[in-house]
This record gives C-alpha cells, structure tokens and sequence, in this order.
C-alpha cells in the first residue's frame, strides 16, 4: 500500500482557448472539472499501474466531494479528512500558442482541531503503507512545519517518506531527511540559497542535499531533462521532445514512477528511464496524471541516460 497526502487539493477547471489577451474578454473553446492536487495526480498516475493507494488530506463542501467520488471512482481508498472550508479551485487554461496559464487559489482556513483530526487519520491511515508520498502546497491557516512532522512520524513508524513540496515547506521539512525529495531548479535554488546556471551547479546543489541525509534526490530541470543523485551516483535523463498538450502534473508523474521504480527494485538508470518516460507522457494530454501507457514506454525506450563524476569541492 502506498499513502498519498494531499494537505490543499484543488478541482483542477481546465480551459483551452487560441490564446489569453491580460485585460480582455476571453472566451474558452471547452472546460473540463478534474480532481487535482499533486497528492491526488500522483493516486492517479498508481491506480492506472494498479496500485494499491489510500488518500490522506483535507476534503470540505463541493469540490471536496467531487475529489472524493474521483478518488473512489478509479479505485483509490479515501481516508480525507473532513473540514469545514470548502476546497479550493485551481485554473488551467491551455491555449493554442503553447502557453499554460495557472490561477491557484490559497485553499481552506483549517483550524486546530481540524489539523489534530488530521495527524490522527494520518498516524492510523500510513499503519500499513510502505511507502507515504508527501505533495504540494499547504493551506495557508497551517503551519509551515507540518511536513516536517509529518516526515518524522512516519519514519518513526518505519516509512519510507517522498517528498514534493516548495518554498517554506520545503526550507522546514528536508532537515527531517525524507527517502526522496524531487525539486525543480527554483526549488532547488531556494533550498539551497545558489544561483543555479549551469548543469555543474546543479549538481553541486543536488549533491549538497544529499549530503543532508537523504539518500535520493530527484531534480526537474525542465528542457534539461531530470537529474538524480543517490549515493554514489550522479545521472541525467534527456528526454525525448513530445508535443506539449498540458505541462501541469508532469513532477507529479516523476513522484508517482518513482515509488513504483523503487518497489520493482529497479536499477539506477532504469527507475529514471522510468520516471522520465511516464512524465513525458502526462505532457502529451490534457488530464493532470492520466498516461497514455504505450506513448509512456515508447518514451521511456527513447530515454538517454548520462552518468557524471563530480564531488563536492
């Protein structure tokens, strides 16, 4: 069993248009309610390999069921959380230029007793889970430490912790040394107050990091591919140009082939092959999280995998 926590998950309100003109009227060609949040694209990404996934987080009001009924509709175990606010809505919009526009709202006020009723269906609901995948944002009414709890509780109870998150929550939580963390290259700058230009710099950075105790660390680097360190390794996978319909979802597709790659016990170079083809493939639709699996193997065979020797100075 695998948890996913996601703490501010979001209907995702997809929209396509030609393009997006700031101060006009613009009038969307089709739209389409999905059930989003990075906790939740990565459930989805797991049930379509056939994974067993339990949801943890906060659910409230409309969208919150909607969520719901998603997860319980592709075969996810639902164990939110219930609060009082209601959850939030994000928009995508898709325009025909090539561009994504993304308008996130801040989520829910989240009280005390809502976060206490949390950590008690979070400590119950990771008893049996191997692995517990920690995503995204965190509303703004709650500490910025929670992740960092959080990772210290499950690793208590044995639990291996994958960690995608940003800014604070980030800057909180890695002290804690999660089993993976997968930043992007601002994340990464952030994390470790470096200006990061050239590839050399990122992985310096990304070594720096794994120095902190966490054994794996996955880097998003956008048209440079994705760079992992582990003890003893240093690799980058360049991947193949596809046709970009919806970037949105992509880092969450590395988390989620991730934890498949490491309980397949997959080899180095293999799990990122792995996680750079699936991720390519979320690229090519519309829906956050859903890959076309033969596109996403074609890709993944397409993969190049450059290993590098470099130690910190």
């Amino acid at each position: 069993m695998i948890a996913t926590v996601t703490l501010n998950p979001a209907v995702d309100k997809t929209y396509t248009c030609a393009r997006i003109l700031p101060g006009q009227v613009n009038r969307m060609e089709s739209v389409k309610n999905l059930a989003g949040g990075k906790g939740v694209n990565v459930a989805k990404v797991l049930r379509q390999y056939g994974y067993p996934v339990r949801t943890l987080g906060f659910l409230g009001g409309y969208f919150g069921k909607l969520i719901e009924e998603h997860v319980k509709r592709i075969g996810a175990e639902s164990r939110f959380t219930a609060v009082a606010g209601e959850t939030r809505c994000s928009v995508n919009i898709l325009s025909q230029d090539g561009y994504v526009t993304e308008l996130l709202e801040p989520g829910p006020e989240i009280s005390g007793q809502e976060v206490l009723r949390f950590m008690k269906d979070y400590e119950t609901g990771i008893s049996d889970c191997e692995l517990v995948v920690l995503s995204g944002s965190v509303p703004a009414s709650v500490s910025a430490g929670i992740y960092a709890d959080l990772i210290h509780l499950a690793k208590a109870k044995g639990k291996k912790v994958l960690l995608d998150t940003s800014g604070a929550f980030l800057r909180e939580s890695a002290g804690e040394a999660p089993f993976m963390i997968k930043p992007n290259l601002k994340e990464l700058e952030l994390l470790t107050d470096r200006r990061l230009r050239e590839l050399e710099d990122i992985m310096e950075a990304a070594l720096l990091v794994q120095g902190w105790g966490i054994p794996h660390v996955l880097v998003s680097m956008g048209v440079k591919g994705i760079l992992y360190v582990k003890e003893g390794e240093i690799l980058r996978a360049k991947v193949p140009k596809v046709r970009a319909v919806n970037t949105v979802g992509c880092g969450d597709s590395v988390v989620a082939a991730f934890a498949m790659g490491y309980l397949q016990q997959m080899d180095s170079r293999e799990l990122l092959r792995y996680c750079a083809g699936i991720s390519a493939a979320n690229a090519a639709t519309v829906e956050n999280g859903v890959i076309p699996m033969e596109l996403a193997v074609e890709l993944a065979q397409k993969v190049e995998i450059e290993s590098y020797s470099f130690r910190l100075a």
